[in-house]
């Protein structure tokens, strides 16, 4: 088990330091591990909410293309 908890220390090893190194020239300093590992749940946190956005869009437009129209409308002419 260790040996995997290991290979997971790893890669989020690599993953802060690619994100420092992506955001540090962006935003004009030095970033901290911590800093990383914030910056890495909120870009997570943001493409989470857009998948959530397009799911429920998909979904809306599959039902609105599924339903009668006119559904639940009574017309009355006289």
């Amino acid at each position: 088990m260790k040996r995997l908890d290991a290979a997971n220390d790893n890669e989020a090893g690599k993953q802060i330091a690619r994100t420092r190194q992506i955001w540090q020239p962006r935003i004009g300093r030095d970033i901290t591990d911590e800093d990383a590992r914030q910056i890495m749940h909120n870009v997570t946190g943001f493409f989470g909410v857009l998948t959530e956005w397009s799911r429920a869009e998909s979904l809306a437009v599959a039902n609105d293309a599924a339903a009668p129209a006119n559904e639940g409308e009574v017309r009355h002419d006289r």
